[in-house]
């Protein structure tokens, strides 16, 4: 018989005070995290740092603005670094709820920006952070390319983590590489709020036979965060600018929490740990469902900074 393990999802946004504040947000869930005896909490995709949804940072084909230099020196400036007091403040949070987090933030490393994903464990220590490999569209602008040295897992209570952050789920290699490295529990950092992610999250549950968090963002009508211009047009202004729609689903892909949409809030789920391996009992992804005689996968680990 194995133990249950206790899984939760915040759903917060970035506070358009910038990274303090979001911080500071976070930490008052302190009391209600504890409380609720979890052994692994994820946050949404850049919930340190800000995710500036409809931000152009003055870019078009061929030329950048002046006031899109400025917008992204802001926003650089609100982002973290891994030995930064933020990391700091999760660490003391982890240690003291007994809680191992997966965090989403924006990494500062020299003038590049980075999309992260932060392991901590239960114990406060800092397992390592993963950096999203491929950022989507607009993303680019504004955030470096993550390598193969950072898929991260660290083993929990719960079982072993691993993350892809939002559209990185959209990479069927990459999913495939986290499944062999063991992940029993499948981290989904993300701004993605329409019904379809939440379809795909259902998908990948079943097809790793994980226990799957994924956290969502919510971020109010009027938030413009980091005082980023903002040029979405034909937007609704009475909706939120994110919805949120976090939810923990079974190895089955049931739904066992959430999605909860349209306000912040903590998703808490017991789960049976022995379920992943019933589960696995006719689907096991890179075990007894692969075909290794037919189909192989190359996964570079390497650190491929040009320098240093």
């Amino acid at each position: 018989m194995t133990e249950p393990a206790r899984l939760g999802a915040l759903q917060i946004g970035s506070d358009p005070a910038g990274t303090a504040a979001t911080l500071a947000a976070i930490l008052a869930y302190r009391d209600a995290i504890a409380a609720a005896r979890l052994d692994v909490l994820v946050l949404p995709e850049a919930v340190l740092g800000g995710y500036p949804k409809g931000s152009d940072f003055g870019v078009r084909l061929g030329y950048r603005t002046a006031e899109g230099r400025a917008a992204f020196q802001r926003y650089w400036q609100q982002a973290i670094t891994m030995d930064g007091p933020e990391v700091m403040a999760l660490r003391e949070l982890a240690r003291d709820c007994r809680t191992a987090l997966v965090v989403g933030a924006i990494e500062r490393a020299g003038a590049t920006l980075y999309c992260v994903a932060i392991f901590i464990d239960a114990h406060g220590q800092y397992i390592g952070c993963h950096r999203k490999l491929m950022p989507t569209a607009a993303e680019r602008l504004v955030w470096g390319q993550g390598d193969g040295s950072t898929l991260t897992v660290m083993d929990t209570a719960a079982g072993r983590v691993g993350s892809a952050i939002c559209w990185e789920n959209y990479m069927p290699l990459l999913r495939t590489a986290m499944y062999a490295k063991g992940v029993e529990i499948w981290c989904a950092p993300t701004v993605d709020e329409r019904e379809i992610w939440h379809a795909s999250m259902r998908h990948i549950a079943c097809e790793s036979r994980c226990f799957l968090i994924t956290a969502c963002q919510f971020q109010p009508a009027a938030t413009t965060a980091l005082d980023l211009t903002i040029t979405l047009r034909d937007r609704d202004e009475t909706q939120a600018m994110i919805r949120g729609g976090s939810c923990i689903i079974s190895p089955y892909g049931e739904v066992l929490a959430g999605p909860l949409y349209g306000e912040a809030g903590l998703l808490v789920a017991e789960v049976d740990r022995g379920e992943i391996v019933r589960a696995r009992f006719d689907l096991d992804a890179t075990g007894h469902y692969a075909r290794p005689d037919v189909f192989r996968l190359t996964v570079d680990e390497r650190d491929t900074r040009s320098a240093g």
